[in-house]
């Protein structure tokens, strides 16, 4: 369910793509779209400016989600053209929007629009591939269409959501690098430094029970209902484990810091510090 953007007449909920070769959920060649972005741009040499947006499927919870990260994503990847005179502009339309605040238009010479006609479709995917997460741009349409359409998608989230994902976005703004697999691991606030697969950012109570392996039998209901163990047999089970996989203890040098940034995380998602 979205709130919508105050002032704008768009609708009111997600509208997921019909299922189509490509569509969310489906795979091409085992790759799974996670999260998609339809945005509606008017044409380079339009005497009006214009950008609504289309289809989406953006799923957030946990926040940010593969949605929240897809919306980081086009922001990282199209913010470096935009003139950094007009950031600050964004930013406060992003405040506006986060707090719930009518807005006028147009915003950075674009104005905001229910009907698509006329407008060409540009669409932005995160995919899947195994446990590998990656971007699919659209290049058509111009820079601050792409930004303001994510912005706008960000605002129609519920209030919880749209303030976590908004901060998402501010990541994405100060972000300097590839648009890949570091920024990807950053928007999703994983702190390992290095990127986790998709079931770390799909379900990461899960993933962090299973990294430190309350698996057995007895500890079932454990993954079935999401609940974090006792802080004392996480930190227990966080030692045994690092003791397996550290060099220094006889376990192979190769992809033991990765193997041991991975069992910190986990061990941070369960204790919450």
């Amino acid at each position: 369910m979205r709130s919508g953007i105050p002032g704008f007449r768009g609708p009111a909920e997600t509208r997921p793509p019909t299922l189509r070769v490509g569509a969310v959920g489906s795979t091409v060649d085992a790759v799974v779209v996670l999260s998609e972005l339809e945005i509606f741009c008017s044409r380079p040499h339009a005497p009006t400016r214009r950008v609504a947006l289309g289809t989406s499927a953006l799923p957030c919870d946990p926040p940010p989600g593969f949605g929240g990260i897809l919306l980081g994503g086009i922001v990282a990847n199209f913010i470096p053209v935009i003139d950094p005179e007009v950031i600050p502009d964004l930013k406060r339309l992003m405040r506006n929007l986060e707090d719930g605040r009518p807005v006028s238009q147009p915003i950075l010479r674009h104005r905001l629009q229910v009907d698509t006609v006329g407008l060409n479709s540009v669409r932005h995917r995160l995919l899947g591939e195994g446990e590998r997460l990656s971007f699919d741009f659209d290049s058509s349409g111009v820079a601050e269409q792409q930004v303001l359409g994510a912005v706008y998608a960000a605002a129609e989230l519920d209030a919880a959501t749209r303030r976590s994902v908004m901060g998402t976005i501010r990541t994405a703004i100060d972000w300097v690098g590839p648009v890949g697999a570091d920024l990807i691991a950053s928007l999703s606030g994983i702190r390992t430094g290095g990127m986790l697969g998709r079931m770390a950012l799909e379900n990461p109570m899960a993933w962090a029970l299973d990294q430190l392996g309350f698996t057995r039998p007895d500890e079932a209901p454990l993954l079935r209902a999401g609940i974090a163990p006792d802080p004392r047999d996480v930190q227990r089970r966080y030692r045994e484990m690092l003791r397996e996989v550290h060099p220094d203890h006889g376990a192979a040098a190769e992809g033991a810091a990765q193997r041991i940034a991975e069992l910190g995380e986990a061990r941070r998602i369960l204790t919450g510090r």
